[in-house]
């Protein structure tokens, strides 16, 4: 079975993380997140991927290429229009062949694709929706099942008088061919809306496959932080740290001894953490990585090049690619995109949302 990963959407609401950076090459745990759901895809023989893209394919064609790295076939199906997430599959029809597998380029999950895969042929479905369950179901799709998983109802983001169970769709599909037939070509259309429905209005075997295990939408900064401190606690199967230590340290990096790390913590290549500094997990540094002389760092995620100079701190935050900043400064709750230079002894408002490239203080 061939697989299609949508990555072409905007990720407005994780701006301004995603202004200079596409969603899906977000580093988790200093790797791109589309790179686990490749490399899961591999673990259960899907070797053949088309990724629909549009907004930003650069950075992600030049970082993966024809996908022989991560021992996969990677073809690139690019929109020049936002097309949905059906109609950005309709793109891509010429590639897959068969049944196929479609995965919401957003998620991250542990999902058990095989049995899925075979829970769709021993249904004879025509479409095989995953599903799992949330604490709160009004932000998603509900799904309604009767007898061996046959779904009955969708409702999407429906009030809390509304809510009829707690199960949702988990973005993953496995679609017969004959699916395709039913979108417009070149024509913004969705799964959810424009597909799905009329599937069940016509009568169409439509199943769910239900699943409990670990599964996260990273959607919001919020979301992007719980994935990496759900990482590093072990709750998802495709990451592991040292059961001892709990601390990850990449190659030729320099950790002054007065220094204090505290797990749960993955430290980059080529990083330096100076004298009396204290890094408290769940953290991630990415590579080089400069923590000065004094410098705190405590429930945050720093990624590539940036510097924290001597006695500044940063708690509860999100520090983009490139930042500064300096001496003395504080930040707090924040989100930081690229490029941002903070002046010593400037205290941040807690909560800030720092476009790229500012000079603040």
């Amino acid at each position: 079975m061939k697989a299609v990963i949508l990555v072409g959407g905007l990720g407005t609401r994780l701006k301004p993380l995603t202004i200079n950076t596409p969603k899906a090459m977000m580093p988790v745990l200093n790797t791109p997140f589309l790179e686990y759901v490749i490399r899961r895809l591999s673990r259960h023989h899907i070797t053949e991927i088309v990724l629909a893209i549009s907004h930003l394919a650069q950075p992600i064609e030049g970082y993966f290429g024809d996908g022989s790295r991560l021992g996969v076939s990677l073809s690139y199906a690019i929109e020049e229009t936002a097309l949905g997430t059906a109609g950005a599959v309709k793109n891509a029809e010429k590639y897959p062949g068969g049944a196929f597998l479609v995965l919401n380029g957003d998620i991250f999950t542990d999902l058990d694709l095989t049995a899925m895969m075979d829970f769709h042929r021993q249904r004879q479905s025509l479409a095989t929706i995953a599903m799992t369950p949330v604490e709160d179901p009004t932000s998603y799709g509900l799904i309604e099942t009767v007898t061996r998983g046959r779904i009955a109802r969708f409702l999407e983001k429906p009030s809390w008088e509304q809510v009829t169970t707690n199960m949702i769709n988990a973005g993953t599909y496995i679609l017969e061919p004959e699916v395709l037939s039913s979108i417009p070509p070149q024509t913004n259309f969705s799964f959810e809306h424009d597909v799905f429905p009329p599937l069940l209005e016509r009568g169409e075997p439509i199943y769910a496959f239900p699943s409990s295990c670990y599964w996260m939408d990273i959607g919001t900064p919020e979301k992007y932080r719980q994935l990496n401190q759900d990482l590093l606690s072990g709750k998802s199967n495709q990451y592991r740290l040292d059961p001892v230590t709990g601390v990850s340290i990449g190659e030729q990096g320099y950790c002054h001894p007065t220094a204090e790390i505290t797990a749960p913590a993955v430290i980059g290549s080529h990083c330096s953490i100076g004298k009396n500094a204290r890094l408290t997990g769940p953290l991630v540094i990415g590579t080089g990585g400069t923590i000065a002389e004094g410098a705190v760092v405590e429930d945050s995620i720093i990624w590539h090049q940036a510097t924290i100079a001597a006695g500044a701190s940063v708690r509860h935050s999100i520090i983009a690619n490139d930042c500064r900043l300096g001496a003395d400064s504080i930040v707090e709750g924040s989100v930081i995109s690229d490029n941002v230079i903070v002046a010593e002894g400037y205290k941040m408002a807690i909560g800030s949302r720092i476009q790229p490239g500012t000079s603040i203080g």
